[in-house]
C-alpha cells in the first residue's frame, strides 16, 4: 500500500505505508532514510552535471529527483 498525493487530479506515488509506519515508530530508521535519500539526490545531481545524457534520460532522472524531494518533505515533517 502506498501513500498518494493528489495534484491536479493526478495521484503521485509516495513512500509506501510500511516505510512511513517504520519511520514514525523509530526515529533512527527515519533519519537513515533521510540520509539515504539526500545522498541519492546529490549523486543524481552530480550525474546530471558530469555526463552527457539523452533528453529522455535527463527527464527520467530529474523526475526521480523531484519524487525523492517530495519523499524527503514527508520525512522532514515527521521530525516535527
Amino acid at each position: 500500500m502506498f501513500v498518494y498525493y493528489k495534484v491536479n487530479k493526478k495521484f503521485i506515488e509516495m513512500l509506501d505505508l510500511s516505510t512511513i509506519n517504520a519511520c514514525k515508530t523509530n526515529p533512527q530508521i527515519r533519519d537513515i532514510k533521510i540520509k539515504n535519500i539526500e545522498h541519492a539526490i546529490n549523486q543524481a545531481e552530480e550525474m546530471i552535471k558530469e555526463s552527457k545524457m539523452s533528453q529522455d534520460e535527463l527527464i527520467f532522472l530529474k523526475r526521480k529527483i523531484s519524487d525523492s524531494r517530495q519523499d524527503l518533505e514527508i520525512l522532514y515533517l515527521m521530525k516535527c
